[in-house]
């Protein structure tokens, strides 16, 4: 346990920060599932508008560093071409 006030206020502001980094990691999850969701149904034009709702997601959480960029362009990379394999 942290015995100086700051360690506390650290301590503090580590579980603050924690929860908010999982329901960001959680909304970016949702967003994906949506898409992927959609994809699954055989709408494009569905499965098209909700992939660009959900890229913005996905690109706001990369620049706060919850996820690394480049995994962030991976998950849209995959849903782009599963979109585009669509017949």
């Amino acid at each position: 346990m942290a015995n100086t006030a700051q360690a506390r206020k650290r301590a503090k502001q580590a579980d603050k920060q924690h929860a908010h980094n999982t329901t960001l990691r959680s909304e970016l999850r949702t967003a994906i599932k949506k898409v992927v969701k959609a994809i699954e149904a055989g709408d494009k034009a569905a499965a098209q508008s909700v992939f660009t709702a959900s890229t913005s997601v996905v690109d706001s959480i990369a620049d706060k560093k919850i996820i690394h960029k480049n995994k962030a362009a991976r998950h849209k990379s995959r849903l782009s071409a599963a979109i585009k394999a669509m017949a």
